[in-house]
């Protein structure tokens, strides 16, 4: 199981979700800057196929490919390593992350307040309720 974040190219600091503005929105290629920083698989290969398909690093980095420029990705993380590489990125690359756990916008100076725990309490209860 998988814990998911979103990622936002967005015109301001997003603080509350649901006051998001769809205008303020700015598409970009996501995954070109995946591709080259945490992928083995080459920025020509996306180019070379038709399919969405997923990209696994590691099994701690989840998300499809797009085939045009896009304002926000959804990726599924298996780690909490995995985000802490994501939002180096996020801070170059002036993202914003949505953290699904938490239900709420991700605080990039400090990424240890994140829902990985909660995602590990979640994943422990299903584990449980399957015994």
């Amino acid at each position: 199981m998988s814990w998911d974040i979103v990622l936002f190219s967005y015109a301001e600091k997003i603080i509350l979700i649901q006051d998001l503005d769809e205008e303020k929105l700015l598409p970009i290629d996501f995954d070109k800057v995946l591709l080259e920083n945490c992928s083995t698989k080459k920025t020509e290969d996306k180019n070379n196929s038709n399919d969405f398909f997923s990209d696994s690093i590691n099994d701690n980095i989840n998300f499809h490919l797009d085939d045009e420029p896009s304002s926000i990705k959804m990726m599924a993380l298996y780690s909490e390593e995995a985000l802490f590489k994501i939002v180096e990125l996020a801070k170059v690359h002036n993202w914003q992350i949505f953290d699904t756990s938490l239900g709420e916008m991700l605080d990039l100076e400090n990424p240890m307040k994140n829902g990985f725990s909660n995602h590990q309490k979640y994943v422990n209860q299903i584990m449980k309720n399957r015994q």
